[in-house]
């Protein structure tokens, strides 16, 4: 009888042990696989996405200034307009 509960002892550390292993190959594949892809993605023109939010803000900023100009440009033309006729 003890050497069946022995037999099943050693058999349970062993397969702990390999689960434990698979485990370790599995996370040092993912670790792999985010570092390729990483550098992969850091050879290609991307951007981040603070620089995105960045950008946009400055173009928002941009179009709301061209628009005061518009609108500017528009009343001294009508100014222009009115004082020559």
């Amino acid at each position: 009888m003890q050497t069946e509960n022995r037999f099943f002892d050693d058999f349970a550390k062993i397969l702990n042990g390999a689960a434990g292993t698979l485990a370790g190959v599995g996370r040092e594949a993912e670790a792999s696989a985010r570092a390729r892809a990483r550098e992969w993605i850091g050879g290609l023109d991307f951007v981040s996405r603070d620089e995105f939010e960045a950008m946009k803000a400055m173009a928002a900023a941009a179009r709301d200034e061209a628009d005061a100009l518009r609108a500017r440009l528009d009343a001294l033309e009508a100014k222009l307009a009115d004082g020559a006729v």
